[in-house]
């Protein structure tokens, strides 16, 4: 491998691996929130959670510009106050990817948490103990298996990011270009051994995660 694969790979581990972490910290509260809190707004936050899911990945990727560009509504008072833009860096693709794999472990974790008998909550509550220590000490726990089959998805689509990172990111090479970057460019240069072996090396560790994936969900049934 050359050293612009080697580079576009680490790249593509890097993200997918902040995304996945990201999403942990932002994706289980969201999932319990929704699983068991009711409340006005609630179908709205459903919405724009799983709404990734369904858009096409460079219109995820055109909202984000929209937002977070260097004339964004958020980018432009950064860009104004620092100078700095994080639109067409390694962080635009971190956040392409965590938006992009959210929806799979809210859904996911969701439905795991939802499938915890809500009498166990009720006989810890009647212990005392206040909701989100049950949540913490109970639910979860329960529901790990189904959380962690969320979280093994959320990175095979973070490692998987092409449209929301193309647009966000862009393609730099050794700077913002992560494998299904590679393999794109690959192809439109007629470097076919390379992207052959870059979709190669994507397609096992795409079958690892389905097979860890399955075996979580599984268990957690």
């Amino acid at each position: 491998m050359t050293d612009e694969t080697l580079s576009a790979l680490a790249l593509s581990v890097r993200v997918a691996v902040l995304a996945t972490l990201a999403n942990a910290f932002v994706g289980i509260p969201l999932a319990y929130v929704l699983a068991r809190r009711r409340f006005r707004g609630r179908a709205l936050l459903d919405l724009l959670v799983t709404l990734p899911l369904v858009l096409p990945p460079t219109v995820t990727g055109y909202y984000l510009i929209v937002l977070l560009g260097r004339r964004g509504w958020l980018g432009a008072p950064v860009y104004a106050a620092t100078g700095w833009s994080i639109a067409f860096t390694w962080y635009a693709a971190v956040v392409a990817a965590t938006v992009m794999a959210l929806p799979l472990l809210v859904r996911t974790a969701r439905a795991a948490i939802e499938s915890v008998d809500r009498d166990l909550e009720k006989a810890a509550w009647t212990l005392g103990r206040s909701e989100w220590r049950t949540a913490l000490e109970v639910t979860l726990p329960l529901a790990r298996n189904g959380i962690l089959a969320g979280l093994v998805l959320a990175f095979a689509r973070a490692l998987g990011e092409f449209g929301a990172t193309l647009m966000l990111a862009g393609n730099i090479p050794g700077r913002t270009t992560t494998v299904p970057l590679a393999i794109y460019t690959a192809v439109q240069t007629g470097e076919e051994t390379m992207a052959l072996a870059l979709v190669a090396i994507l397609t096992v560790l795409s079958c690892l995660v389905l097979v860890v994936a399955g075996r979580l969900g599984a268990r957690a049934a």
